[in-house]
């Protein structure tokens, strides 16, 4: 059996198009395809791979439990699950945790729960949830219609009701649709799929306070900005502003599928036994994995690393937008960053994507306009300084191919 490229187009569903690149070995912050071509990776599978590829300490975690105990179904509890729960709660605002697979059951989770919440404390009137346009919140039919690009959430039929949406950053807007009828607020503490869009002080402290004049629940989806993507273990640590509910997943297991929910007793007590479950969410396997993660990344040496990485991050690209003039600024915290272009370049992210791979290095979009890094967080300042050499060739080429 030949696998390539062409094989994808014979066996699977067409809903992605990806690149004829095949990676098959991973180390660190650099990958290697099929022919043996390196690459240095500045995507880490959107914001999953926090520790790089095949970092000791989920290696071992995987191996270790791989030998114990894989699954168990939820009529019983298990050791990693309850270890992974009490170490999520010890450092965050939360009391409670439910494990899920992914960023869209956890959210799907947290959607479900703040529903059930109004409905026992208040009544059917009290079920309107307000999201933000360009935010993401995964592909389920709930989440994708609460997150604000109506184009991935048309064309499957009548979509989940009483869910409407605001502009991020405007907080006039926001005040103009809440009300006593809406049972939450759900928004990213920066914007991912969205471009890259950070929030500002005020209308994330003044979100706060109208969700709690309308007695609504404040959900924070920090799936592609928590466990230290952002230089705090969570975005809204930096923030000064507390969610009543927050979901996280992606860099949480550092590369193997996990979710979670994570909020407060009072909160928490509206999921009684029966009302939602998972087959695979909180397996021993996915829990022992992400222990480690989490306790590799929380640490003031990783995280104060990540805001040293950023800066580091800034000022290469600064200096490639200085020769070349294709960005109209850099934007996002941490190692989310986002090079916004400018009116020459308007549309064409990809571009810089696929030169990129051309040139040895892989980055993502946000959008047709912004490219996106997000990086491992431990991934070392020669990896930086070598995938960014790389990826000024890129821009050069693009540069040259649009003249």
């Amino acid at each position: 059996m030949t696998i390539n490229r062409e094989l994808f187009d014979q066996v699977m569903v067409p809903n992605y198009s990806p690149s004829a690149v095949i990676p098959v070995k991973g180390e660190g912050a650099r990958v290697w395809d099929q022919n043996d071509k390196e690459y240095i990776d500045f995507a880490g599978g959107i914001a999953v791979n926090c520790l790089g590829h095949c970092h000791p300490a989920l290696v071992a975690a995987l191996k270790e439990q791989g030998e114990k105990i894989w699954h168990l179904s939820n009529v019983m509890t298990n050791e990693p699950a309850l270890r992974l729960a009490k170490k999520l709660t010890d450092a965050t605002f939360a009391d409670k945790v439910y494990f899920a697979n992914s960023g869209a059951e956890a959210n799907e989770a947290a959607l479900k729960l703040a529903r059930r919440w109004a409905l026992d404390k208040f009544g059917e009137h009290k079920s309107q949830i307000i999201a933000f346009n360009k935010g993401f919140h995964g592909r389920t039919f709930f989440t994708v219609t609460v997150g604000g690009q109506a184009a991935y959430s048309d064309g499957f039929g009548p979509k989940p009701g009483d869910v409407v949406h605001s502009d991020y950053n405007d907080l006039a807007a926001l005040e103009a649709l809440i009300s006593d009828n809406t049972c939450a607020v759900m928004m990213e503490p920066l914007q991912g799929e969205g471009g890259i869009i950070s929030p500002e002080a005020d209308f994330v402290k003044g979100v706060r306070e109208l969700c709690d004049k309308h007695n609504a629940l404040l959900i924070f989806d920090e799936v592609q900005t928590g466990v230290g993507r952002t230089g705090d273990l969570y975005a809204y640590q930096g923030l000064g502003v507390t969610p009543d509910i927050l979901t996280t997943a992606k860099a949480l297991g550092g590369g193997f599928p996990i979710g979670a929910m994570i909020t407060t007793t009072e909160i928490a007590k509206h999921l009684k036994i029966g009302t939602h479950g998972s087959t695979y969410g909180g397996n021993p396997l996915a829990c022992a994995v992400a222990e480690a993660a989490l306790d590799t990344v929380n640490t003031p040496e990783v995280l104060n690393g990540v805001k040293a990485k950023e800066a580091l991050f800034r000022e290469l690209l600064n200096e490639i937008n200085e020769k070349h003039q294709v960005f109209s600024e850099i934007r996002g915290k941490g190692l989310l960053l986002g090079g916004v272009l400018n009116d020459k370049y308007q549309g064409k992210a990809k571009e810089f994507l696929v030169e990129g791979i051309n040139q040895g290095v892989m980055s993502l979009v946000a959008g047709a306009n912004v490219v996106r890094f997000t990086p491992s967080l431990v991934i070392p300042d020669a990896d930086i300084r070598e995938g960014m050499a790389r990826f000024e060739a890129a821009v050069a080429k693009v540069v040259a191919n649009n003249a």
